[in-house]
């Protein structure tokens, strides 16, 4: 019979073993890499059916129009109306409370007002469900027995905290993702804009044209601007068009804009112009950034550099050493 010797081993692992592990997970991360790069996907596909929706409303006059408020369109069912009149029963749902959790539902990308009350509901029930889930697990069922007692009370408050401020950090996260994307492609955007104003496009197609050549480097600013468009040709006051696009993004760099483009619609201002001023202002604020980011860079890499790369470049150059000494010792004899 032929005996198998065993492969070298590093710190009681087989090497050969672990190898062959490692390339099956390098094999799949590169067919799953190939699979998503042959599967790109147009990012505004879906983004297509609620514009046309905004745009039929708007074609049918469902629009609120109020010369304090913004415009909005709100979509009632019979469900959030009943959510609303029992909030409202209970004593907890306040018209202030409600237009800020609107704003931060725009911030975020959800244009559907109706899901404010749902957040402030989520905001109620939340911590009662997660509190007596906690209670239930540490309390009656006991099943972290070795916790003592303020590590039982800080868990259970912990939870009730996560189910209080969890919406509220969920909005912020996603709000703030959307809001580095549309930092990012808002200089090019102007460029495009100031070559549609100098090609005599109006102000509605150049922002249409714009949305269609940049909705796939970003299609969270190709959204924003598709939406402008879509409300400067159907609404009645241009300027509400761009207050509605200010609304939506919390960035300071839109309002820029927004207020750009309401002198210019106002006075008849040179609209080239000031949009490749601002370009070039956009541009060096994200030079700095950058700057701002690579200057951090070595401070931010020493921790993960000990942590992660070293070990690993000294596992690469002392591993062969540490399998030929191991097995030397296991081939001399009374070992």
């Amino acid at each position: 019979m032929i005996s198998q010797q065993p492969g070298p081993t590093l710190l009681g692992f087989d090497v050969i073993v672990v190898g062959s592990i490692l390339a099956g997970i390098a094999a799949a991360a590169v067919m799953l890499a190939v699979y998503a790069a042959v599967t790109v996907k147009d990012p505004m596909a879906k983004r297509v059916k609620a514009l046309n929706e905004r745009r039929d409303e708007l074609k049918a006059g469902i629009v609120k129009s109020n010369a304090k408020k913004r415009t909005s369109l709100v979509r009632k069912t019979d469900q959030t109306e009943k959510m609303k009149d029992t909030l409202e029963g209970m004593k907890v749902l306040q018209q202030s409370q409600i237009e800020e959790i609107q704003q931060k539902l725009a911030h975020a990308g959800y244009r559907n007002k109706e899901l404010a009350v749902l957040v402030i509901a989520a905001r109620m029930v939340l911590p009662i469900v997660l509190g007596l889930l906690a209670f239930l697990f540490i309390y009656v069922i006991d099943y972290f027995p070795d916790w003592g007692g303020i590590k039982r009370v800080g868990a259970l408050s912990v939870m009730v905290f996560a189910g209080y401020k969890g919406p509220e950090i969920f909005l912020k996260n996603k709000a703030s993702k959307r809001t580095g994307e549309i930092r990012k492609g808002l200089p090019d955007a102007l460029d495009l804009l100031v070559i549609c104003a100098e090609a005599g496009l109006t102000v509605d197609a150049a922002f249409n044209r714009v949305a269609k050549e940049l909705g796939r480097a970003y299609p969270e600013l190709g959204d924003e601007f598709a939406l402008t468009a879509i409300e400067l040709s159907f609404l009645g006051e241009r300027k509400m068009a761009f207050d509605n696009l200010a609304y939506r993004v919390d960035l300071e760099s839109v309002r820029g804009v927004v207020t750009t483009m309401v002198q210019t619609e106002r006075y008849g201002t040179p609209l080239a112009s000031a949009l490749r001023v601002l370009s070039a202002e956009f541009r060096n604020e994200r030079m700095m950034r950058a700057e701002e980011k690579a200057a951090r860079l070595p401070a931010i890499m020493t921790i993960p550099l000990i942590m992660f790369i070293l070990p690993v470049l000294f596992i690469v150059i002392l591993g062969p050493a540490a399998c030929s000494i191991s097995d030397a010792f296991a081939q001399q004899p009374g070992r």
